[in-house]
């Protein structure tokens, strides 16, 4: 097996079932959705709509494509550079993910006694940092000709 394909798959798994959850939650699913958003003083910051989820839930999509090409699993023709630089972006978006805003969500956060900040604290921040590793190691194996 192919080194790309150590990375490729957990991030196409993962990705593509975080993609299927947000389209759950688009179309009206409540699983889960309790502990999605931040809260300060036991108020969501925000509540994303059907259209924001959707938008998320295309983002994830897209994400999925650009490491299937860079796996080399799907035909991209000239667009090679492209994928490299995607996938290098997609793990600085999880990389600043998990970092966060140092206020509410990240693993530098203030606001810690909140069900979503125990679940930022252990699930959603490390996979963002495994996801942005995922994404580094997979961008920077070369393109085969």
């Amino acid at each position: 097996m192919h080194n790309r394909f150590l990375f490729a798959i957990p991030l196409v798994i993962v990705l593509g079932g975080i993609a299927v959850l947000h389209a759950y939650w688009a179309l009206g699913g409540r699983w889960g959705a309790a502990f999605t958003v931040p809260t300060v003083s036991g108020r969501r910051m925000f509540d994303p709509t059907p259209a924001a989820t959707w938008l998320v839930c295309g983002l994830l999509g897209m994400a999925v494509v650009l490491v299937m090409g860079k796996a080399g699993w799907i035909k991209t023709g000239p667009l090679g550079l492209l994928l490299d630089v995607g996938v290098w972006g997609l793990s600085l978006v999880f990389l600043l993910r998990a970092v966060g805003n140092l206020r509410s969500f990240g693993f530098f956060k203030t606001i810690k006694e909140t069900p979503f900040a125990h679940w930022d604290t252990w699930l959603y921040s490390p996979l963002s940092l495994l996801l942005a590793m995922l994404a580094a190691g997979l961008a920077r194996i070369p393109r085969e000709p």
